[in-house]
């Protein structure tokens, strides 16, 4: 075909494309930007942030966990899955070759191309070819399906890194909680031995005319009441420890006898201003983004099979009757040239196709939009609980001064013989109940700032889109 006419077919071929038209088809959603202060200076938080908590123990329990955890792995399969795709999608920007070869015994028609004697005759019909073929990506069809794989595998990645975060969080709120029930533990053990005390001082002055069995026999239910919570507290620690194996990726067995302890608050010094663009150290925000990058080019895809698909096409070979003459240079065949196609009519198909990408793109947006939301919410929800809960911190350790400043008193008063030691045993009882209290508050604290440092983030850092 000469280079005019192969010219015309061009414009020929744009002609008759406009029969298939995508016109009216766009997306609708808007990406949300939220309103964004000064960026701080300093990347915040650390990408180890655990380490604020000073605590040797919780840093090889994340370590191990980062290691071993098995739902890591299968993110990371994920990952594996998203780059083949990548792979195949941008094999496809480049020249294909493939080799073959035949041998086929065939009956030959009498009444077809092949004259007599071949036709009617039985003969060993070979071949062996060499082709090559080029689709030429005038349009960016194949570019935007290569952005698109692109797009899923950077969002894998960045779920990677969002799981991480996650799980890092998870074993500091579990390690956290299991070193409250055992403190805990030990509080009701001291109330379980000053019930005792009590019920044997009672029993006593029973004895001894000073006091009614009535008093007695509600004194010695103390002691079984105690011992009911403190096995619930031993199953609680069981189940934290379990807890803990797990996301270890370990036997419940490794963590029997671990002993976690509750740290003081977390050394973490936040920024003056937390601004939304700290949102880009949020893996699960970045996912989000690619994910709506990745639809973005599938639209664009799916706008090019509109267009004329061109491909440029070569054979050479061998082909004969009989193998006597297969490989010689008289069988040898070859070809070359350009093959076109356009969509014409196809019922709708290709608007269809278009469509649903371009409803896909919009969901992919809203949930972006959703998720940087959620993002903001967790961040000024997560400030909030933390002034507040430090403030109930402060306040419970006052009580816990004028209480032991109480129990003081009471043993002073004992020992100059003022009062019996039942003042004693009171004053006690009260300053550990509200001990476990405070414990209780300590470790809300420490769970607020875990879910701080992960709802900024986890010292993710996103890589340039």
């Amino acid at each position: 075909m000469s280079s005019a006419k192969f010219k015309w077919v061009i414009v020929g071929t744009f002609l008759l494309s406009g029969c298939a038209s995508y016109s009216g088809i766009t997306t609708h959603a808007t990406l949300l930007i939220p309103k964004s202060q000064a960026k701080p200076a300093d990347v915040f938080p650390a990408q180890h942030w655990w380490s604020g908590f000073s605590d040797p123990q919780l840093d090889r329990l994340i370590v191990q966990t980062l290691a071993n955890n098995y739902s890591l792995k299968v993110v990371q399969s994920r990952i594996a899955g998203a780059q083949a795709m990548q792979f195949s999608a941008d094999s496809a920007r480049y020249p294909q070759i493939n080799a073959g070869a035949q041998s086929t015994r065939e009956h030959l028609s009498a009444n077809s191309i092949y004259p007599p004697p071949l036709g009617g005759s039985t003969v060993i019909m070979s071949s062996t070819s060499l082709t090559a073929g080029w689709q030429i990506d005038w349009f960016g069809r194949q570019r935007a399906a290569l952005d698109a794989a692109i797009g899923q595998v950077r969002a894998e990645e960045a779920d990677m890194q969002a799981a991480k975060v996650v799980l890092a969080a998870s074993v500091a709120t579990q390690y956290f909680n299991l070193a409250r029930l055992q403190e805990q533990q030990q509080i009701k053990q001291q109330l379980l031995q000053l019930s005792l005390r009590h019920a044997e001082l009672i029993s006593q002055r029973v004895t001894a005319g000073l006091d009614n069995t009535l008093l007695q026999k509600q004194t010695e239910a103390e002691p079984a009441k105690l011992r009911r919570d403190l096995a619930s507290v031993t199953e609680q620690i069981d189940i934290a420890r379990h807890g803990l194996a797990v996301l270890m990726g370990a036997e419940p067995a490794e963590t029997q006898n671990l002993l976690a302890r509750l740290p003081d608050q977390g050394e973490f010094n936040l920024p003056d201003s937390l601004p939304a663009s700290l949102l880009g150290h949020r893996a699960d925000v970045t996912a989000a983004r690619w994910r709506v990058e990745s639809q973005l080019q599938g639209v664009k895809a799916a706008r090019a099979d509109f267009y004329p698909n061109i491909n440029l096409t070569a054979f050479a070979g061998f082909e004969s009757i009989g193998l006597s003459q297969w490989l010689k240079m008289d069988s040898r065949t070859m070809g070359a040239g350009p093959a076109l196609s356009l969509p014409v009519f196809d019922a709708g198909r290709l608007r269809a196709q278009l469509q649903g990408k371009t409803a896909q793109a919009d969901g992919a947006i809203e949930t972006y939009n959703a998720t940087v939301l959620n993002a903001l919410r967790e961040v000024a929800d997560s400030l909030s609980s933390r002034q507040a809960v430090q403030a109930q911190v402060q306040q419970q350790q006052r009580v816990m001064t004028q209480l032991n400043g109480v129990l003081e008193l009471a043993k002073q008063r004992y020992l100059a013989g003022l009062t019996n030691y039942f003042g004693v045993l009171a004053a006690n009882e009260a300053f550990l109940q509200q001990q476990a209290l405070l414990t209780d508050l300590q470790l809300r604290a420490l769970d607020v700032e875990v879910v701080l440092m992960l709802a900024l983030g986890g010292g993710y850092t996103a890589p340039v889109m």
